[in-house]
């Protein structure tokens, strides 16, 4: 039999996608199960790419991206984590997820450990596995009703021979956000060993309290040798989801293999989609303000709602765009949103698709009007009664 190598063969398949499969054709679905606001991008960001289209900008471009984007994003970091970053350190890529993977071929290596808080959107702990390498996963709890990483376990995990740490705040799918201790903490250890840390920060600017501009950074705390890497995109906070954008903050040092691995993987990225990076990361504050308040409404008003809802269980969480909750008596989750699709057209995400960690709860996606979580909210009650 003609097969792929085994690495890819275990790889798991998306259960998100088995849910959606089974609503598929149903005209009534409400649409939950996916990670994206039900907005399109703002008009002033699509302009760009219109000008740029217009303009005839379609050739290629540089591997690590158009040197106006890199300092759009550079100046941008710079000023919200209140520190020089410098456009050295920037790479313009395809997508979050492609900044994943090009990140870990960076550092990785067949048979090296890796260490991930979890549970995690599944992409972000199968990529290691595709290049070899296992992976060791520190499972979130629930503690005084607040999703909590348990730091001792985590640096216990972290033992010399580890390779790399992935941390990903506020996490997708609990909405946990690390502390700035657990950051020093965590950080300090990763420094006495030579772990790397690889951070992923889509959700960076998503958080829940109106005071921080941010969630806690390690690049914050960023200095010359530290082995910490950060990939971003522009899918969530500037609602660009099918655009394909990503960019990665690394040492100045690993620049030129960076873009060697680039050309390898992508070569680069439109310029008109580089146009509308480059003046959402410049003039985006105000829609990202505006995406901040209308998340905690619909947050609020989901929350609420499960909560009087019998049976459900509902740990705060500190950012990102999601409730992770559980219903009571119901241990398989994935047959459970099967369930819930087919006998009420509500689309929700099972909870094991992010891990073992993850069975028995799902996951909700409250990017989207109010409105639409208060019919959702109907059709979980009607198919608890």
């Amino acid at each position: 039999m003609v097969k792929a190598r085994e690495a890819v063969r275990e790889l798991q398949s998306s259960l998100i996608r088995d849910v959606a499969n089974a609503g598929m054709g149903d005209p009534d679905i409400l649409r939950f199960w996916f990670g994206e606001s039900d907005q399109p991008t703002p008009m002033f960001i699509r302009q760009a790419a219109i000008a740029s289209l217009e303009s005839g900008e379609t050739f290629y471009s540089q591997n690590l991206g158009r040197p106006y984007l890199r300092e759009a994003i550079a100046t941008y970091l710079s000023s919200l984590h209140e520190r020089e970053i410098v456009p050295d350190r920037i790479a313009a890529v395809g997508s979050g997820v492609s900044a994943l993977m090009i990140a870990s071929q960076l550092v990785l290596s067949p048979g090296d450990k890796v260490v991930a808080v979890t549970p995690l959107w599944p992409n972000v702990v199968e990529i290691p596995k595709i290049l070899g390498a296992g992976v060791t996963r520190v499972p979130l709890a629930v503690a005084n009703g607040k999703w909590s990483l348990d730091l001792q376990r985590t640096l216990d995990a972290l033992t010399p021979d580890t390779r790399l740490l992935i941390v990903n705040s506020p996490n997708n799918p609990t909405g946990w956000t690390i502390e700035d201790e657990e950051v020093d903490a965590l950080l300090a250890h990763c420094r006495r060993h030579g772990i790397w840390v690889l951070a992923d920060d889509v959700y960076e600017r998503l958080v829940y309290d109106p005071q921080r501009k941010s969630a806690p950074s390690f690049l914050r705390r960023y200095e010359a040798g530290d082995r910490i890497i950060s990939s971003n995109s522009f899918s969530k906070a500037w609602t660009m989801t099918g655009w394909r954008m990503g960019w990665l903050v690394a040492p100045e040092t690993l620049m030129g293999d960076l873009s060697k691995l680039i050309e390898y993987n992508t070569s680069c990225i439109l310029e008109p989609a580089q146009r509308a990076g480059t003046v959402a990361v410049a003039e985006g504050e105000a829609e990202i303000a505006k995406l901040r308040t209308r998340l905690a409404a619909s947050r609020q008003t989901l929350v609420d709602g499960l909560r009087a809802l019998p049976g459900i269980d509902v740990p705060d969480a500190g950012g990102a765009m999601y409730a992770f909750f559980r219903i009571a008596g119901h241990a398989d989750s994935l047959e459970l949103a099967k369930r819930i699709v087919r006998e009420v057209s509500l689309g929700l995400a099972p909870g094991s698709a992010f891990g073992p960690e993850g069975e028995g709860w799902l996951r909700w996606c409250h990017a989207v009007e109010v409105s639409a979580i208060e019919q959702g909210l109907e059709r979980l009650a009607r198919f608890l009664r």
